[in-house]
């Protein structure tokens, strides 16, 4: 399969704007709302592309961890679908130095990531051992990564059109509060993060007006991350790397302003362990991993750049089940209600 210049101008629409309406998005990009329907179920259907929802992982209202693990060589495929099962484990992926897999964990709250997650690691047969990192802060999240190849005139009415779940909250805001009620509605947004009130409701059996109600108070609370995703192979940049690096006390926020400002970067964040800053870029190739490196010595001046590490393969990508290409499965194995604070 290969994706068309329509295709990445519809993927980069739902990037900016993941519940836009069929007929909004065919005003902006010119095409009509059905065509656009069509185009994106047979992305869906194909695994090129999905959107999706999943908790922020916010440190202010939750634990979010990134472990490296290592585990006998002969049981890494099995190890790997074991992690990948654990829906806490948010993102699996084989790495290529110094480390087997890396995983993102998002648990409740550290109790529950030290007592509840890391005696269920031990148990896995093959896995040999675990480092953990906890992220302090998070400064980039995958939600905020482009295609770009729409104008910027397209891109800035996107915006105009976009819901509140497009909008991520700010550093100093917190998650508001939702009823129990509210929580059922969260594993349909993670599996389809258009999901619409009607469909909610005719699932869980609610009328569509209590649903809608409920909806959008769940999009508007900040509890959820919304996001286009799509297959890497398609996206133009196959390579994903990740770097280990320190910074200088009290300049953690300007070196998150930079890392805004290069646009590959996927994921960057605060740490505690033997680093205390990481970023995560897509790149077209590897040869471009001694240019990025440059330019993010060049921006965030004072940082030390530790490791850099390329990863082979990704097995799991925020609740996602992915193919060796890879596509989408279709499987969803993500922490729902049971992992959000007490009160939300």
């Amino acid at each position: 399969m290969e994706l068309s210049e329509e295709d990445l101008r519809l993927i980069n629409a739902l990037q900016i704007s993941p519940r836009l309406s069929w007929s909004d998005a065919g005003q902006v990009l010119g095409v009509h709302a059905t065509t656009l329907a069509a185009r994106w179920d047979r992305l869906r259907e194909a695994g090129a592309a999905w959107t999706t929802s999943h908790l922020t992982g916010d440190p202010k209202n939750m634990c979010l961890a990134m472990v490296d693990v290592d585990c006998e060589m002969h049981l890494r495929p099995d190890v790997t679908a074991a992690l990948a099962e654990l829906p806490e484990i948010i993102t699996v992926e084989e790495a290529a130095s110094n480390r087997d897999l890396t995983l993102t964990v998002i648990t409740r709250d550290l109790e529950q990531f030290s007592t509840q997650l890391l005696p269920r690691l031990k148990e896995i047969r093959g896995l040999t051992k675990y480092h953990t990192a906890l992220c302090t802060r998070i400064h980039i999240s995958g939600y905020a990564w482009r295609l770009n190849v729409l104008t910027k005139a397209e891109q800035q009415a996107l915006r105009a059109l976009a819901g509140p779940e497009a909008i991520p909250l700010g550093p100093e805001s917190t998650a508001a509060p939702l009823p129990e009620s509210h929580l059922a509605l969260i594993p349909f947004l993670a599996r389809d993060g258009r999901a619409t009130a009607a469909d909610i409701a005719r699932a869980l059996g609610r009328n569509p007006a209590t649903v809608q109600r409920q909806l959008g108070r769940v999009l508007a609370s900040g509890t959820l991350s919304f996001r286009c995703e799509i297959a890497q192979q398609f996206s133009g940049f196959p390579v994903t790397i990740q770097w280990f690096a320190n910074v200088p006390a009290g300049r953690h926020e300007a070196a998150a302003i930079e890392s805004r400002a290069i646009r590959n970067v996927r994921f960057a964040a605060s740490t505690t362990g033997r680093t205390n800053f990481t970023i995560i870029m897509w790149l077209r190739s590897l040869a471009e991993v001694l240019e990025m490196e440059l330019t993010v010595q060049q921006r965030i001046p004072g940082i030390e750049l530790v490791e850099s590490v390329v990863m082979l393969n990704t097995a799991k990508r925020v609740g996602w089940m992915l193919n060796p290409d890879s596509t989408a499965t279709g499987e969803v194995v993500a922490p729902y209600a049971e992992l959000l604070p007490d009160g939300i």
